[in-house]
This record gives C-alpha cells, sequence and structure tokens, in this order.
C-alpha cells in the first residue's frame, strides 16, 4: 500500500482487525489443563494468550520473526544534538549488511530473519528548529516503506531503527504528544556531555515552539517533528496489525513512533508489547503512558531492536510451554 496523504494513513489505522475472540478462550482453556499449579509461569501464560489471540492459534508456534530495521538521517543534527556526525548511520547501515553489528548476532540466536531498510540517507529531513522536518508526501513515502518492509509470512515483528540525532526527534514527539519540555525528555542518546545534553533540549523546545500546530496532533507530530525511519516504524507496526502479527517494541526511539499511532487511534497498539526498558530516562515515562510493562530490563541503549530481539527469547520460551507441555490427562498426572 502507497499512502496518497496523512488522512488515509488516519483511515486505515481505523480500520485495523482485533484480536482471534475464539482463539484466546481456547488457549485459555488449554493454559488451565497443563501439567503445572495455576498461574505457576506468571506473565508467561499471559504472554501465550495474548499471541494465540493474535495469530488465532489456540496452540500456537513461533518460528518465523522478522527483525526490521529503518535507517534515516536527521537535519535537527545541525543544532549539535550528536555526539556522533550523520555519516555514522550509512556506515552503520554497511555493518547491519555485513553482519557485524550487535542485531545480526541477536537475530542469528533466535532465528529471526533481518531486514534493513535505509530512507534517502543522502537526503536528511529538514532541521525541526527551523522547518517541518517532513512534507506530506515526504511522510507518507516514509509511512508507506515501513508498510512495504513488513514480510507477511512473519509471525512476530521487532522494529528497531538508525539514525544519528533521532534521540532528539523522539523527545521532541513524546513532548508533543505528552506535553512537557526538552528537559523532561531528552537523554544523553550516544553518549552526549552536560553541553551537548543542554543543546538536545534546547532543540526539543525550539521545535515544540515552531511547530504548535504538532501539540496534540499526533500525525502532524510525526511530520513536523519525527523522522523518516520512525514513520516507516509507524507504517510497519501498522502493516503488522492488519495481518494480525505481534510486534514487540523496542527502545525509546521506536516506541516514540508507536506513541504516535497509540495517539492517533487509541487501540492501536493491542498487538505491541514492549520488549525492554531502556537507560534512556524517557522511555519509562512514555511506557508508563502507553500502559505497556517491559518484558527486559537491562540498561540497554544502543537501539537496532537490540532489547527487543532479545525480548524474542522470552516470547519463545512462552509458547513452548503453552503449546509444548502435556495437559494433566495427556501425561496421567492427577490435577488438584
Amino acid at each position: 500500500m502507497t499512502f496518497s496523504s496523512l488522512t488515509a494513513f488516519a483511515e486505515t489505522l481505523r480500520a485495523l482487525p482485533g484480536p482471534d475472540a475464539a482463539a484466546v478462550a481456547g488457549a485459555a482453556a488449554r493454559n488451565g489443563q497443563l501439567t503445572k499449579p495455576p498461574g505457576a509461569l506468571g506473565r508467561l501464560e499471559d504472554l501465550a494468550m495474548w499471541y494465540a489471540g493474535w495469530r488465532g492459534d489456540a496452540r500456537p508456534r513461533l518460528a518465523a520473526p522478522q527483525i526490521a530495521i529503518f535507517a534515516g538521517n536527521h537535519g535537527v543534527v545541525a543544532q549539535g544534538v550528536s555526539a556522533f556526525p550523520p555519516e555514522v548511520t550509512a556506515q552503520m547501515v554497511a555493518n547491519f549488511a555485513a553482519g557485524g553489528a550487535a542485531i545480526n548476532q541477536l537475530a542469528r540466536c533466535f532465528g529471526a530473519k533481518l531486514t534493513v531498510t535505509a530512507l534517502e540517507l543522502d537526503r536528511p529531513t529538514a532541521d525541526f528548529t527551523r522547518a517541518p522536518a517532513m512534507t506530506d508526501p515526504e511522510c507518507c513515502a516514509a509511512l508507506s516503506a515501513g508498510w512495504a518492509a513488513v514480510d507477511a509470512g512473519a509471525d512476530l515483528l521487532v522494529t528497531g531503527e538508525m539514525g544519528i540525532g533521532n534521540t532528539t526527534s523522539a523527545a521532541a514527539l513524546a513532548a508533543a504528544l505528552l506535553g512537557g519540555a526538552g528537559a523532561d525528555w531528552v537523554g544523553r542518546g550516544t553518549g552526549v556531555d552536560d553541553a551537548g545534553l543542554a543543546r538536545k533540549a534546547a532543540a526539543v523546545d525550539a521545535g515544540l515552539a515552531r511547530h504548535p500546530q504538532a501539540h496534540g496532533a499526533p500525525l502532524e507530530a510525526l511530520r513536523c517533528l519525527g523522522g523518516r525511519e520512525l514513520a516507516a516504524m509507524a507504517g510497519a507496526i501498522t502493516r503488522a496489525r492488519s495481518l494480525r502479527i505481534p510486534v514487540l517494541l523496542d527502545g525509546f526511539i521506536c516506541t516514540a513512533a508507536a506513541a504516535v499511532l497509540d495517539r492517533a487511534c487509541p487501540g492501536a497498539l493491542d498487538h505491541c508489547l514492549a520488549g525492554h526498558v531502556s537507560q534512556e530516562p524517557g522511555h519509562a515515562r512514555l511506557l508508563d503512558h502507553l500502559g505497556k510493562a517491559p518484558l527486559l530490563s537491562l540498561g540497554l541503549r544502543l537501539g537496532e531492536g537490540s532489547g527487543a530481539a532479545l525480548a524474542i527469547g522470552v516470547l519463545q520460551g512462552a509458547l513452548a510451554c503453552h503449546s509444548g507441555m502435556a495437559t494433566f490427562a495427556e501425561a496421567g498426572v492427577s490435577g488438584a
């Protein structure tokens, strides 16, 4: 699908399917018959039933996860908001292609297909302190690229990103969607010093002042303050929902992109779980606002989808137990 306008994308959001209630009921019934005390597997039991509902199968397997990384460059780096130059974005995309990044290793660990979509790296978004980051057609093109990147044969999606300057963009998005000033949302990202942190907060404040129409208007906030990779993640998460593919959200940047969908259409993230909570200070606040309890908390701040990729293993474990365990009747074990 190619989105012709942000209005068309909003209409797609409002038409998304929900989970399969019969599969949820079937999974709950099976969970009650497995050879364990009730609730003994804790949150793993809830994960299995949630996954079953979205896949429409009371006894599902997780066999074909996809990790989709999107890369984009940001004009706001001109404000001195990053410890690294924008050239690093393309260099890291090359590293992904060569198999040398952390996410490559994690994808192999959990049997995930890794795809990388580079979004006009030679043409950064506009500096949002001076102009909207993207035009309507540019934002729609990025949403469409994310939509197209999802493998319809996948049974789980992790969205990740690479983009120098994108923690500043994510902080600006969070502030526009949820309120607050730059200082409430920015963190050290790739490792800026105190002066760099102050520049990030100032850039966010300048962007909010420059684009008052973005306050409380989620898709307009994405266009004015976001980046191509953030819009692409939003498009991919939406495409996954249309296919009933469950999603594990990654860190602060991914979650900011997802928050656009939640604010544009309540319930749009029901097929999503938070893979982890990162070290970026705004991430925990954002997850609280979204009502998403993270599966992992490991102090990560890498991006690339790395935290959510690790959480694939948790979900695989939950489903292995749910779908592979014997029931009391099958095992000849007396129930309670």
